[in-house]
């Protein structure tokens, strides 16, 4: 199988992020696409046997570039994209990945299929931008999606996990933060969400 190359932020997807970030920048939470050592740090723990993984906000598609190069295969991945013209573009850059165009925050068997279960998450989604309910929401879609055992992936440009304590804890989650990508612009870092518990609301 072709492995896809190894690249760092491209002229025309900083232009996409700026105009989707123009349009609406609490949607989009960046003004440049994540970098490579950003990529790496994310998917570092992912392995073919952490599949089917399923990506929240692929935005350009670098994350999943990414995990391509990890030795999964198209078939392996279902990308979540709410925005037009991000969902367009990954169309074109990954016509075999599956692709659905809906908010993250209405993840459930309705719209993946009754059969499906991820053995891992890796989100690109602007959290700290988000009202604390929406944030909920996704979180308890994901790990609803999710089999035992399995993690979830998060970075944030923040000092901390963009996930409040009072989420994690009425969910049921911990967050450890797994590395910082310093020469990300600007730079970030990753957490590795995981259930400690059943959430209290079921």
């Amino acid at each position: 199988m072709l492995r896809p190359k190894k690249r760092d932020i491209t002229m025309p997807d900083v232009l996409s992020f700026l105009q989707a970030w123009t349009f609406d920048p609490l949607r989009v939470g960046a003004i440049a696409p994540s970098g490579e050592a950003l990529a790496n740090l994310i998917t570092r723990d992912i392995t073919p046997a952490s599949a089917p993984v399923l990506e929240l906000g692929p935005g350009t598609g670098v994350f999943t570039r990414a995990l391509l190069g990890r030795g999964l295969k198209p078939e392996d991945l279902t990308l979540i994209e709410y925005g037009a013209e991000f969902a367009e573009l990954l169309k074109t850059r990954f016509p075999t990945v599956r692709l659905l165009r809906m908010d993250a925050a209405r993840l459930d068997r309705r719209h993946l299929g009754n059969n499906s279960t991820f053995g891992t998450v890796v989100s690109g989604l602007p959290l700290l931008s988000m009202p604390p309910k929406k944030v909920f929401a996704i979180l308890a879609g994901a790990f609803g999606l999710m089999r035992p055992g399995s993690a979830f992936y998060q970075f944030t440009y923040g000092p901390r996990c963009p996930i409040s304590r009072r989420i994690l804890d009425r969910l049921g989650l911990k967050a450890t933060c797994v590395g910082r990508a310093y020469l990300n612009i600007p730079p970030a870092a990753v957490y590795r969400i995981v259930r400690r518990k059943p959430p209290k609301f079921l």
